[in-house]
């Protein structure tokens, strides 16, 4: 009996270490000057699921900086990250596999088509459910340049290393591996680590796992780490180690997070003061050290302290460093602990990470602004925006995506999102989603439910339709809302109050749902600012009415605390005083601020501009209602005085946008315009201009750069005419519409872009067709080639005049599109402003219009790198000639594409234009100091 006890003992022993645990085992010898690791690793693995299984897959994402074509390349381009496209060979990462064996015996293998950072691997035997496989890896480890991503080896020979040895895949049905993206996102199971770092002496190691044996020889280290139930290793080497540890009661935090120049008992006391906080909300960490970088407080900032240069201190530096330490220690405890997908469901890391921040600022900040220390400053102090706490600004980020009809929702696949939605938008929608939960279910529910569900799943793989069961096991209130709608769809959440009736003793009243949901709704009532009741509406479809008891109500606010993130606030208000108290009066505003709901505002901005060279520098005011968030209808009045021109000069518009959900067709906009400025010395143009614009774009994949837009336009031009102008005809006053269709796909590898556009005038009508393209080649080498086709279908303008005419080199910009700044102008350093349009010609040829029909091609290719030569050629035909063969060829010099770039004329139909007389007059530029086109280099990379 005796025997028997002791055999099950024995069994379930076995048992227990053979299927509790994976096993990853890491000898890395490193050789920091060749930039490589030679790693012998063993991985064990369990077969937890039913299936058999006789192929499996490794994640080798230190291959993936192996090549311009894979994953996290393409991603880098998308998002105009061009470090990685244009480095040398030498700075990129691979990883060379030189065996994987089974038992001894060699296993087939192959990297993915594709996806060369997934390793499919062939078992010798089919694995059984519940069984594990053991293979042994030899591999050497490429370091990548840490300008990347920055992880890998920096220009001061550091080493900063994540996801830098082969990982096994997960199977749980099937296989969940996936490519790096610089995510930070690798889904592995947890498993014991065990690794031996052979480095050399000069450098000091750092890692979260807890340190068992250090060998000191006489050139080199040997560190022996150990670590149970981990899915997450970073390994740091540094020359100088900037990593300092604060031991708490329970565990360690190590951070070289920048410490904003505090004393060490500031920061030992605000590192007590974090750990307190994540334990009291979170529960034990599993873990002895939790590791804090810099590398993830700059990948993952608080947006809000990092605007601002650092001599400008907006806010108090123990609380800048505070916030910086806590939401990176909010990360590392969640990824190490929380086990859930990170590519398919990192909207609940994300709301827990960021609710809890809004709940520390709570507790421990809850005067602090926005704007820090700006908000007490004299004339700021009087913006609506310096009222606003430091935490309203997870709404703000969350609604200027939803406003622009570029929300996603929560529960997309991370890669699949806006780089601002994945960085900003997301994660704060997620977080103030959780705070609007919280106060729909109240009574500390959804915190107490996200405190034991994260005790309970600890280090244990769960998914969020868990967490959903989880919390509705909790309340008895209906919350299908929030999983169906808020977190699964980009559904918008806008109500209004449509009609009061009250008595003497209640009110009734109806609620417009004006989106398409089943979300709830807040209402108060309040005598002045005193909350006498709250009471949260749902189900409304469209409209519905109720009654509530009148008590000493006089205003009825929707909202009013703001727990609900609403698209728009502006009508959420009724007074009971009357009907004319509900109109909101008119507010004044100096320069753009935040939308205030119970004010009509007027926002004036000064503006000091140089549009021209005729009026030179302009000083004026701009009116206009846009605040921070956009809104969807605009205005504007800008009128100025023109010192050069001595003259009142400006511009007004007014337009509307409509936004289309899931749908193709992104937007519409309509609206007029107008303006009046000099287009030659003492010499005016009006222009009125009413338009409607349809823009399109892949409503299930806004990653793409593809865009549509059909334009329809009315042009009412009026010029002075030019006395000295022998025939003043040739400027006459006209009439213009216009239609055109522009298809974009704006890339940093590949971009093309075309455009055909058609005209009808009083005495012409005239299309056009352009083209261009784009490549960046693997060598860096760029080629440019952009095609021009023009004629005219009818055509009785003044044969002596070209103001209407096709031009080889430099339109004459009839309708006011193109930024001259001196359009009028024939000679001169203005005159030589190259715009690219038309016939796209840089050298000034002898025929430079065509009144019937143009067709050029203009190519580019690099010479060293941002030096490129050119050539164009093509044919021009004018009434009554016969068609003429032009072209020129030069050198452009590319400092900012499409933004800032000369053009060095060398041959053309002219001859040697290089040694011709007056060269300096033939060299032609591009330039632009349009803010708005400048912020395009900004919205592309986020966007």
């Amino acid at each position: 009996m005796k025997l028997r006890l002791f055999n099950c003992i024995i069994y379930a022993l076995i048992c227990f270490t053979s299927f509790s645990q994976n096993k990853i085992d890491v000898k890395a010898v490193f050789d920091i000057e060749n930039k490589q690791i030679k790693i012998s690793q063993t991985i064990q693995y369990q077969n937890t699921t039913q299936d058999e299984l006789q192929t499996i897959y490794l994640n080798d994402w230190n291959n993936s900086y192996a090549t311009k074509k894979t994953p996290l390349a393409i991603r880098l381009a998308d998002e105009y990250k061009n470090v990685f496209h244009l480095a040398k060979n030498k700075d990129r990462g691979f990883s060379v596999i030189t065996s994987i064996k089974q038992d001894n015996h060699d296993l087939v293998f192959e990297q993915l088509k594709g996806q060369i950072d997934i390793v499919k691997v062939e078992l010798s035997a089919p694995l059984k459910p519940n069984d594990s496989y053991t293979i042994e890896l030899e591999y050497i480890a490429q370091i990548p340049n840490a300008k990347f991503t920055s992880y890998g080896i920096t220009n001061s020979g550091d080493v900063n290393l994540r996801y830098w040895y082969i990982t096994p895949a997960i199977y749980n049905g099937e296989w969940q591996y996936y490519s790096n993206k610089n995510l930070d996102d690798l889904f592995i199971p947890k498993s014991d680590i065990s690794l031996e770092i052979e480095h050399p002496n000069a450098y000091v190691l750092t890692s979260e796992l807890d340190l068992i044996n250090k060998t000191q020889l006489p050139d080199k280290q040997i560190v022996k780490l150990k670590g149970k139930n981990r899915n997450n290793n970073k390994l740091f080497l540094s020359k100088r180690s900037d990593f300092n540890t604060i031991q708490s009661e329970d565990f360690a935090i190590v951070s070289n997070i920048d410490d904003e120049g505090l004393e060490v008992i500031d920061k030992v006391l605000i590192t007590e003061k974090i750990t307190k906080f994540i334990q009291n909300n979170f529960g034990e960490y599993p873990h002895k050290k939790l590791l804090l970088t810099e590398i993830d407080n700059v990948k993952a900032p608080v947006y809000g302290l990092n605007f601002l240069p650092k001599f400008i201190r907006t806010y108090p530096r123990h609380f800048q460093y505070e916030l910086k330490l806590l939401k990176v220690a909010l990360q590392n405890y969640l990824e190490n602990t929380l086990l859930v997908n990170p590519r398919k469901e990192q909207w609940l890391m994300d709301g827990i990470q960021i609710y809890y921040l809004m709940k520390y600022v709570e507790i421990h900040y809850p005067d602090m602004k926005f704007l820090g220390t700006l908000a007490k400053i004299w004339g700021i102090r009087s913006f609506h925006i310096s009222d606003t706490k430091f935490n309203d600004k997870y709404t703000l980020a969350a609604m200027s995506s939803a406003r622009t009809n570029r929300d996603q929702p929560l529960a997309m696949q991370k890669d699949s999102l806006l780089k601002f939605n994945v960085n900003i938008a997301g994660k704060y929608k997620a977080g103030i989603g959780f705070k609007y939960l919280d106060d729909f279910i109240n009574g500390q529910i959804l915190e107490n439910s996200i405190t034991s569900f994260l005790s309970n799943n600890k280090l244990k793989y769960t998914t969020t339709k868990d967490f959903e069961t989880y919390l509705k096991s909790k309340t008895n209130k209906d919350i299908d809302w929030f999983f169906n709608e808020y977190i699964a769809t980009r559904k918008k959440i806008d109500f209004k109050i449509k009609k009061v009736i009250k008595t003497e003793d209640s009110i009734t009243l109806t609620i417009k749902n004006k989106q398409n949901n089943s979300m709830p709704i807040s209402l108060y009532a309040l005598n002045n600012d005193s909350i006498i009741s709250k009471t949260w509406v749902e189900n409304i479809t469209k409209n519905k009415t109720l009654t509530i008891p009148k008590n000493n109500t006089n205003k009825l606010v929707l909202n009013y605390e703001k727990f609900v993130p609403e698209i728009n606030t502006r009508d959420n208000w009724k007074s009971l005083k009357g009907f004319f108290f509900n109109n909101k009066p008119l507010q004044f505003r100096l320069f753009k601020d935040i939308e205030d709901p119970y004010y009509n505002q007027v926002f004036l901005m000064p503006i000091v501009e140089f549009n021209n060279i005729y009026d030179g520098l302009t000083l004026g005011m701009r009116a206009y209602n846009t605040t921070i968030l956009r809104k969807l209808f605009k205005y504007k009045i800008e009128p100025s005085y023109a010192f050069k021109s001595k003259t009142i000069t400006g511009s007004a518009s007014l337009s509307k946008t409509h936004y289309f959900e899931n749908n193709n067709l992104y937007s519409i906009k309509y609206g007029i315009g107008g303006s009046y400025t000099s287009y030659a010395e003492d010499l005016f143009v009006r222009q009125i201009e009413p338009s409607i614009s349809l823009y399109f774009r892949r409503s299930n994949d806004l990653r793409s750069n593809k865009r549509q837009i059909l334009t329809f336009r009315y042009l009412d031009i009026k010029r002075d005419e030019d006395v000295n102008n022998i025939s003043p005809t040739s400027r006459p006053n006209y009439k213009v519409f216009n239609i055109r269709y522009r298809n974009s796909n704006d890339n940093l590898i590949h971009f093309n872009k075309w455009y055909t556009d058609f005209q009808i005038g009083e005495k012409f009508s005239k299309i056009a067709f352009n083209y261009e393209y784009r490549y960046l080649f693997e060598s860096n080498r760029q080629l440019n080639l952009r095609v021009f086709a023009g004629a005219f279908i009818k055509n009785k303008t003044d044969i002596n005049s070209d103001y209407f005419s096709f031009a080889l080199d430099r339109p004459t910009d009839y309708m006011f599109d193109y930024p001259y700044l001196g359009r009028s102008e024939s000679s001169g350093i203005f005159s030589q402003q190259y715009i690219d349009a038309e016939g796209g010609f840089k050298s000034k040829l002898e025929t430079p219009f065509s009144n019937q029909w143009i067709t050029t091609l203009n190519a580019s290719t690099t010479l060293w790198k941002y030096i490129l030569a050119y050539g164009d050629i093509g044919f021009i035909k004018n009434k009554f000639d016969d068609p003429h063969f032009v072209y020129d060829s030069g050198v452009r010099v590319n400092l900012v594409t499409d933004y800032f770039e000369i053009y060095f004329p060398v041959y053309s139909n002219l001859g040697w234009e290089i040694g011709q007389r007056k060269y300096d007059e033939k060299i032609r530029f591009k330039f632009t100091v349009d803010p708005q086109i400048l912020l395009g280099l900004f919205r592309r990379r986020w966007y």
